[in-house]
This record gives structure tokens, sequence and C-alpha cells, in this order.
């Protein structure tokens, strides 16, 4: 069951204060391209995905990024992914990058659902492997537990950096002006969604993150109802440098994860 993530979108602040849409239009760098999802069938809304191939026969990861991200931003992370034999492929949401539209807790869920089948299609039709896990960085988590619990089937693996269990939890923490009391069926909603997911999980998070406290990784990865699950801190690593300060670290583990399960 997909929680009720429309109750957030009634409240106006939470998208003030967690949705940042930056448009870009940034062109693919040689040998990526991008891919638009058409997300309503009634309308013209499309998301942007770009493709980052390595070679056909190495695993790909369907990545979800953060709130202040586009998927251009990855042009360079690419590299660290290429270099561990990994293809990328980075989804937008509404409103972010190339795609147009207005973007919602709700409809990122939704249209998430949308992009994996997409993107699927795509690698199928150009001959490459498909998806073997889904992975997303802070407020991608949601998107990446939404496919991860409908999608098992399918999928190999799931991978959450900076992330967190529930939006509602992050409300409470930063201390919004919100009454949280008619959420708590959200945040239940969301945790035994977690406890579903049985597939195999891999849980990063920053030892110093001052944004979305290391606590809520840790709450992620102990309710995970996987029976093969890893939990790799970042030691002095906070919210947005977590690529950065020890990337052998971060990126050695999620080329061992990505090993284990099959890739």
């Amino acid at each position: 069951m997909t929680p009720e993530y429309w109750r957030l979108d009634e409240e106006p602040l939470l998208a003030q204060y967690l949705l940042f849409p930056r448009r870009d239009f940034t062109p693919p760098p040689p040998g990526a391209f991008d891919l638009m999802v058409k997300v309503e069938a009634d309308q013209d809304v499309q998301v942007a995905v770009r493709f980052y191939p390595g070679e056909e026969d190495w695993p790909w990861i369907l990545y979800f990024h953060g709130n202040g991200e586009v998927a251009s931003d990855y042009d360079y992370f690419r590299k660290m992914y290429h270099a561990r034999r990994i293809n990328l492929v980075v989804a937008d949401y509404r409103g972010y990058g190339m795609s147009n539209g207005h973007p919602t807790f709700g409809l990122m869920a939704q249209d998430a659902h949308l992009v994996y089948r997409a993107v699927q299609e795509e690698l199928s039709k150009r001959s490459y492997l498909p998806v073997l896990c889904v992975m997303g960085r802070s407020l991608g988590s949601l998107s990446a537990l939404e496919l991860a619990a409908h999608h098992q089937e399918e999928l190999k693996g799931l991978i959450i950096e900076s992330g967190f269990a529930s939006v509602t939890r992050l409300i409470s923490q930063w201390g919004f002006p919100i009454d949280i009391s008619r959420l708590s069926v959200l945040e239940k909603q969301c945790l035994d969604m977690i406890k579903s997911i049985t597939i195999p999980g891999l849980v990063i998070h920053g030892e110093r993150d001052s944004l979305v406290f290391s606590g809520e990784g840790r709450l992620v990865f102990e309710t995970l109802g996987s029976s093969q699950k890893h939990w790799l801190p970042i030691p002095n690593a906070d919210h947005n440098d977590i690529m950065l300060i020890n990337p052998q670290l971060y990126f050695q583990g999620i080329e061992n994860f990505v090993t284990s399960i099959g890739g």
C-alpha cells in the first residue's frame, strides 16, 4: 500500500520548505542521453530522465536525487559510478530540470512508477540490462522506497542515502509551525511500507548530517524487512558533502553492495 502522501500536500508550508524545483537545460555530456516521460495522460506533463551508460553488461542503478538538485548535477558523479562498472540513470521530478509541471509529494510517488516502467522499456529497447536496484538520496528516498516496496519481484536491491522514513519526523525535528497530529497515520504507513521491503538494502548516512540526522537513516535501516541489509556510516560527512568527504568509502560501499546482489 502506498502511504497517503497527499496529506503532506494539504500543508502548503511543507512544499515551500522541502521542495526546491530548479529548471535546468544543460545538454547531456558525450555518451549520455535524455528521455522525457509523460506522466499525465490528458496533459502535456513530462518528467526528464538522464541516462549515463558505460558498458552494455554493467548493472543499472535508477537514482532519485535530493530536493535542491537536478539530474544534470550528476554529469560529474557519473564518472564515479562508471569507475565501479555501474551504469547510472537519474530521474528528475515535476518542475525540476527539463521537467514541467508542479511537484507535490503525492505526485512524486505516483510518477516514480511511470518513470520506472519507462526506464525499463528504454533499456530493453537499447539492449541494456534492466534496472538492478533503485537508489534515493534525501528527498529521493520517498520515490526509491515506494518502488522497492511495489516492485520486489523485479528489483534486486535498494540503496538509501541521507534518507528518512517519513517526512513527518523531519517536520518535528525542524520545528515547522504545523500541527502534525493528523499526520501520525502517514508516519505509521511509511514505517509499515519499509517493513514490507524484503529485498537486500544498503543505507548510507553522514555521521555529521545536520539536515537529516543520522538517526533517521538508522531508522530506515532497522525498519527494513530485509534479511540482507547493510549500514554504511560516513565519518565526518554532512548532508551535502557525503560523496566528497570519503569517496573511496562511499563508492566502494555501493560497488560491494551491487556486486553482492548480482551486479
